[in-house]
């Protein structure tokens, strides 16, 4: 059983439903942070409040959908920590674990189908981090992320 966090906009609405269906029906304990219409609604604030679930340690892992995923994906990884992974496919979603621990998948509900993004949900899921290699990289993830929270950014083109 894994706690999900899920949000979306109107353009993911349809699509959110469908995976929350998915997700509770696997035994997942899922908590739904909006939107709850296909009424028009900024998506940032929604997708940060996923992206925070994941990173204040409540859940396991966030899903955010839109229309493409893109802006979705933009906006949970503003937030300190979160690692949110735009997927269109199951490999892309096996590899964001894999590779680099992604806690958050983002999809878009007008570039997937809906067996496709329960697929994609699935292989998110159940893919484990393989560590190794990966650990130093998500180490050097987290110390840009310390500099720009700092706000001691490096000088364009200077070397990390």
């Amino acid at each position: 059983m894994v706690h999900i966090a899920i949000a979306s906009d109107h353009a993911g609405f349809r699509l959110k439903g469908l995976v929350v269906t998915h997700l509770q029906a696997a035994g997942h304990v899922v908590q739904d942070l909006g939107t709850h219409s296909e009424e028009p609604v900024d998506y940032p604030p929604l997708c940060a409040a996923a992206a925070r679930a994941v990173v204040g340690g409540g859940f396991d892992r966030a899903i955010v959908i839109g229309g493409s995923g893109q802006g979705e994906a933009m906006s949970a990884n503003k937030v300190r920590g979160a690692r949110a992974a735009l997927c269109h496919d199951e490999t892309t979603a096996r590899l964001a674990r894999f590779h680099n621990d992604a806690n958050v998948l983002s999809m878009g509900q007008r570039i997937v189908g809906p067996d496709l993004a329960l697929a994609i949900v699935d292989t998110f899921l159940a893919t484990v981090f393989e560590g190794g290699r990966h650990v130093a990289r998500l180490a050097e993830i987290t110390v840009i992320e310390d500099e720009e929270a700092a706000g001691g950014r490096r000088p364009a083109g200077s070397p990390g």
